[in-house]
């Protein structure tokens, strides 16, 4: 179990590039096996074993037998949290190090499921792809499906399954990127699990964060959801062509996510007909380090 989000560990997140039937179980990549120069991580998973035993049944033999069962588990738990930051951290600064080093522009894309991001990304490679190299990891709880979706582009996609994993970290994209091999100077998309709240969390070495938001989630997202918020570069608003057709306020949601991310920059977009998309390939542009 996770200790910073309570998300399950099963054995690890698996790791398949699209297209060459390579796997990479419990974080270790078989084959592909360029030099990563930061893989001495030890791979001390933390986990939260301080289980709170109640032992409220009503025994009769308490004569003698008082025994304390009043451990500082509140404490435990926050020192494991700041443990398995702490690493994560650690891990997303070697990341950085990796594409600052090779000219790599790399984009953490968030969302809740079914907001976008894939056609989003089909969209994006489709009409980028001729002015530099591309490639995708994809994150997904289970199946293959977006990235069979992406290699259909002819970009570099691959697929990290986390299992009851509820987001990406800074271990899984590592081994994730031993596996793609990116060339240098490309910009390197992260798609992460759909969820608004654990991604957040978890730095993973990324130049930006983009979160997407679908005008059929509601206009209040960024008031449910503050810590997403809060931690995006841009928000982009998908799906605007069905505007007409949903109550979706646009000035609304701008004010509330200006109210958690004042400086936050935001864009109105269409991933299936297109529109306000050049904005979008501006934006991606003037990414670089």
């Amino acid at each position: 179990m996770c200790a910073t989000c309570g998300c399950g560990d099963d054995g690890g997140a698996v790791i398949t590039l699209a297209g060459e039937g390579s796997h990479s179980h419990d974080g270790h990549t078989h084959e592909h096996s360029h030099d990563h120069e930061h893989t001495d991580h030890d791979h001390d998973h933390v986990h939260d074993h301080s289980h709170v035993h109640e032992h409220s049944h009503a025994h009769d033999h308490t004569d003698e037998h008082t025994h304390d069962h009043s451990h500082d588990h509140a404490t435990e738990t926050i020192t494991l949290e700041q443990k398995v930051l702490a690493k994560n951290d650690l891990l997303a600064e070697r990341n950085r190090g990796w594409f600052a080093g090779r000219g790599i522009v790399a984009l953490n894309v968030m969302s809740s499921p079914g907001a976008g991001k894939t056609t989003l990304l089909v969209r994006t490679i489709g009409d980028l792809a001729a002015t530099r190299p591309i490639a995708v990891v994809e994150g997904d709880q289970e199946t293959m499906l977006d990235a069979e979706r992406i290699e259909a582009t002819g970009a570099s996609v691959v697929q990290i399954n986390t299992g009851a994993g509820c987001h990406l970290d800074a271990e899984m994209l590592q081994n994730a990127l031993t596996a793609l091999d990116p060339p240098s100077g490309a910009l390197l998309f992260v798609e992460n699990v759909g969820n608004l709240v654990c991604p957040a969390l978890f730095d993973l070495g990324e130049r930006s964060r983009v979160v997407v938001i679908s005008v059929t989630e509601g206009a209040d997202k960024p008031l449910k959801y503050p810590h997403m918020f809060a931690a995006a570069d841009l928000v982009l608003v998908n799906k605007s062509d069905l505007l007409p057709y949903v109550d979706f306020d646009l000035e609304t949601f701008e004010k509330y996510a200006r109210s958690i991310n004042p400086s936050v920059e935001m864009m109105t977009v269409s991933a299936t007909t297109g529109a306000g998309m050049d904005q979008w390939y501006a934006w991606v542009r003037g990414q670089t380090f």
